[in-house]
């Protein structure tokens, strides 16, 4: 009964390892998603930071770096303009739940911040400038 008990919770645990790593996109994948949205030349495609990270050139020729969110396939290119002002980032990421949030800063197309988790624990978030979603948490 014990090896059955165990084999069950190997397999299930298999199934579910895969199931989170297919929610992440491949280096093909997102080579392909850059192609269709007009980017050429795409250099140094790398995972890093927990996203994925590349140098490509625009539809009109200009260089540029691009982060891309590994499970939904989003580019925030270095050069956006964000949509948010840091006070909204503030106002966002304390609806999604996080407290004493401190040194928010736009850089390379995103949002930084730091602040502390729904478990009090230190996080650097990444946020989307256009929605205020954390795309990323590093603890």
């Amino acid at each position: 009964m014990k090896k059955l008990a165990s084999i069950t919770l190997v397999l299930t645990l298999g199934v579910c390892g895969t199931a989170l790593a297919q929610q992440a996109m491949t280096e093909a994948q997102v080579r392909e998603t850059l192609i269709q949205q007009g980017y050429t030349d795409i250099d140094d495609l790398k995972f890093d930071g927990g996203m994925w990270r590349a140098e490509a050139d625009s539809a009109d020729g200009n260089d540029v770096a691009l982060r891309i969110d590994p499970k939904s396939g989003k580019v925030y290119p270095d050069e956006d303009v964000s949509q948010l002002s840091e006070d909204a980032v503030r106002a966002s990421l304390s609806t999604q739940g996080y407290t004493n949030v401190h040194d928010v800063d736009f850089d390379d197309g995103v949002w930084h911040a730091k602040a502390d988790d729904k478990n009090d624990h230190r996080v650097e978030l990444t946020v989307d400038p256009s929605n205020g979603r954390v795309i990323d948490s590093d603890d």
